[in-house]
């Protein structure tokens, strides 16, 4: 069974990208998707994350979001403590399902991860390709999510740069421009990797089926997290491919404010530049 790891940061389109793999026939695990699940209502790491930070932060059978979110981003232990709980059974469920489709014999399979870790995504796919995208991008698709400028940034600032996106990958792809380019892209870059081990698929060059799939500037499912961006867009922050790291690389605060300086100052630069 040929893995292709897909990974990128929020914004940067790597679920369109995904999606795109989804409808020319290939199966795709999320992990965003499994995260969400495992810490809903009598999901799997309820009971652990019940007994650990008590049964206030369980909601009706759920981690209650808002509550937890209080908490670990004025906890540092906390927040680890919460991605340590949530990452075992992430990785679990997602090896799982790899294990059951090559036993069906299922020819290709995509891993869809916000962050490329080791352990349950690097040493179990093939070949990784990272999506990337302009800060002026990602910033227009997490407005339509309902992030502010300043909360956009923040996110941004907290995860890994392209350089180290890069440095893992195989080959990036660039979500800068329309639709018809990011699947040209598709089809020159992954197609390419399938065409070469013999395996047939539906071209990536397909016409859509919708108006919303038109977009490249909407992601077709949206990243989800165990903060929850529809509770409160604010205080969620993304859960990585490991299953729960919400903030990996930042932990000064002053390092962070200075990074999202950084990036404010070249965004006003370009703009001015224009």
């Amino acid at each position: 069974m040929f893995v292709i790891g897909i990974t990128g940061g929020i914004g940067s389109g790597k679920t369109t990208v995904a999606d795109i793999l989804s409808e020319a026939g290939i199966k795709v695990i999320s992990a965003d998707k499994i995260s969400r699940r495992v810490t809903e209502k009598d999901g799997i790491a309820i009971p652990e994350l019940e007994e650990t930070f008590g049964e206030e932060f369980i909601k009706d059978g759920a981690l209650d979001r808002k509550l937890t979110a209080s908490l670990v981003f004025q906890d540092r232990k906390a927040l680890d403590l919460l991605n340590r709980i949530v990452h075992r059974y992430v990785l679990a469920e997602m090896g799982e399902e790899l294990d059951r489709l090559e036993e069906k014999r299922v020819k290709v399979v995509a891993l869809d991860v916000p962050i490329p870790v080791k352990r349950g995504f690097l040493d179990r796919s093939d070949v990784v390709f990272t999506v990337w995208s302009d800060d002026e991008s990602r910033l227009k698709r997490l407005a339509k999510r309902g992030l502010s400028r300043s909360d956009a940034l923040q996110r941004i600032a907290m995860q890994m740069s392209r350089e180290e996106y890069r440095e893992i990958a195989d080959a990036e792809i660039l979500n800068n421009g329309g639709m018809d380019d990011l699947r040209q892209q598709i089809e020159e870059i992954i197609g390419g990797e399938l065409r070469e081990r013999g395996i047939r698929y539906k071209s990536f060059l397909a016409e859509e089926k919708s108006a919303q799939k038109a977009d490249p500037d909407t992601e077709l499912s949206s990243e989800t997290d165990i903060l929850g961006d529809e509770e409160n867009p604010n205080l969620a922050a993304e859960i990585d491919g490991e299953a729960g790291i919400l903030s990996p690389d930042i932990k000064d605060t002053a390092k962070l404010e200075t990074k999202i300086a950084e990036m404010a100052n070249n965004l006003l630069s370009d703009v001015e530049a224009e």
